[in-house]
């Protein structure tokens, strides 16, 4: 028998590749085992790089730093490709319930869990306040991976205008739970803090915060128009080369707004929704579709490491305070802090209001915030890393599995009409709009040529798929049960 160890990860050797694609092959078939179970995707990605480490398998990755890098590498292209889906029109009119959930909310769920984590794990195991609350701000944030994967992949429909609220709360709140987890970190690191100058520090990391989200929206402002007028003017021979190019705008953002001391995941999330709905994208769909396999393969990778990482038989001693602080966190902490961010807005049903409290998913943000304390070699990292591993676990698993059949219960959902299957054209708005329509035996009772349908006027027959094969249709042509025909509607000059 081989022994596992050959696959120790270097992530520059052969092993590695081979590693990844094993593993990236299990983890499609898993998910289309887990799709009909109703088992988010995510959940298992992670269950999956659980049996491969350490403790399963045998797979030793243990590289925190490349994990980190790794891993927000693949946040980073996420939330990209998440902000070029968001529709501006949807999200104008929730903006400042979004925005409040993202930053008061945030830190109203920290004040609410680190007191309570302080009450089950500072008797218990002596963690000081401070620790108490530096777990509460790795776990303060709703995780935009999840919370997109799952509402899109599920295709949930949600009334209230609530799909563009969570995900833009999602994709919003990394910054403040961030943050104050770098701040945290940088007090507890101090050999010895006074209370005054322990204020005065959090005052000034407070200072920071607010210095991240403006120089982070600044920077996403600035780079969204100023790439809506490069793509405009632009004209590439390739639609790879503009998929690759919107990519690299993302990657721009971000690094700028670091550098002037903003937060680059919020820079780029504002500058793709800049370019996703004003900017004049040739061939848009598949523009998309680069980014949608570009985000798989980014979840993909980042849960699948992330799971390496865990220790199974680590996380034995923790399981009961992390159960206690993800049950806190999902029915208390969580759900006063929303109905106290959307106090004012009247107009919001209660109903809504309890669900948006119940997509409070954690996922690869939390655990990744949680490789911080590990790198800064502060006591306690590691079992904090594993309260957070359990907990969002625990999240994926009770609020993953029933975000669908809670919106359903709440009658905040609804079936959307089925999309036209257009086989991948697109034409111009002005042009019409494009359906789709399967030939049956009534349209064959007058005659069965495309001429003998008698179509109404301003509507024109572009393409016939027939047994696989697309045919370019004629008045003449013979059509048979069940061909598709993909019509233009729109104005005609005859």
């Amino acid at each position: 028998m081989i022994p596992l160890s050959i696959f120790s990860v270097n992530l520059l050797s052969e092993n590695m590749l081979l590693l990844f694609s094993i593993l990236v092959f299990a983890a499609i078939l898993v998910m289309k085992v887990g799709a009909k179970f109703g088992v988010p995707s995510l959940l298992l990605f992670l269950l999956l790089g659980m049996v491969a480490g350490g403790d399963g398998i045998g797979v030793h990755f243990e590289d925190y730093g490349s994990a980190e890098f790794i891993g927000h590498l693949a946040l980073t292209i996420i939330l990209f490709t998440a902000g070029l889906e968001t529709s501006l029109d949807e999200t104008k009119p929730v903006i400042k319930q979004g925005t409040l959930l993202s930053t008061l909310g945030v830190l109203l769920t920290v004040l609410f869990a680190g007191f309570f984590i302080y009450l089950v794990m500072g008797k218990l195991y002596g963690t000081s306040i401070l620790g108490c609350f530096l777990l509460a701000a790795v776990m303060g944030s709703t995780d935009s991976a999840s919370v997109f994967s799952i509402l899109r992949g599920k295709r949930l429909h949600l009334r209230e205008n609530l799909g563009p609220m969570l995900e833009l709360e999602s994709g919003s709140n990394d910054p403040m739970a961030f943050t104050l987890t770098v701040i945290l970190v940088k007090i507890i690191s101090s050999a010895k803090v006074a209370p005054g100058s322990a204020w005065s520090m959090i005052l000034s990391g407070l200072g920071v915060l607010a210095l991240q989200i403006l120089v982070g929206v600044a920077v996403g402002l600035a780079v969204g128009f100023a790439a809506k007028w490069i793509l405009d003017k632009l004209h590439l021979p390739g639609i790879a080369l503009y998929s690759i190019l919107i990519l690299s705008i993302g990657f721009f953002a971000n690094g700028i707004a670091g550098i002037l001391h903003g937060n680059g995941l919020l820079a780029l999330y504002i500058a793709a929704i800049i370019i996703g709905n004003k900017a004049n994208l040739p061939r848009r769909k598949e523009v998309l579709v680069f980014f949608d396999g570009m985000t798989w393969l980014m979840q993909l990778l980042m849960f699948l490491m992330l799971g390496l990482l865990a220790r199974p038989s680590q996380m034995l001693p923790v399981v009961l305070p992390a159960l206690l602080i993800g049950a806190f966190l999902m029915l208390v902490a969580r759900p006063v802090s929303v109905l106290l961010c959307l106090l004012p807005f009247k107009k919001l049903p209660f109903k809504a209001k309890i669900f948006t409290s119940w997509v409070g998913l954690k996922g690869a943000g939390p655990i990744l915030f949680a490789i911080t304390p590990v790198l800064a070699g502060l006591d306690g990292a590691s079992q904090m890393f594993n309260i957070v591993f359990i907990i969002t676990l625990f999240s994926l698993l009770v609020q993953g599995m029933t975000l669908e059949p809670m919106a359903h219960a709440l009658k905040l959902s609804y079936n959307e009409d089925p999309k036209a299957e257009t086989f991948g054209m697109e034409v111009p708005e002005e042009m019409g709009m494009l359906r789709d329509h399967t030939v049956s035996a009534a349209d064959l009772k007058g005659g069965d040529t495309l001429r003998d349908l008698h179509l109404p006027h301003g509507i024109r027959v572009m393409m016939v798929r027939r047994d696989g094969k697309f045919l370019v249709p004629h008045g003449s042509m013979q059509l048979m049960e069940g061909d598709r025909l993909v019509i233009i509607m729109g104005d005609s000059d005859d």
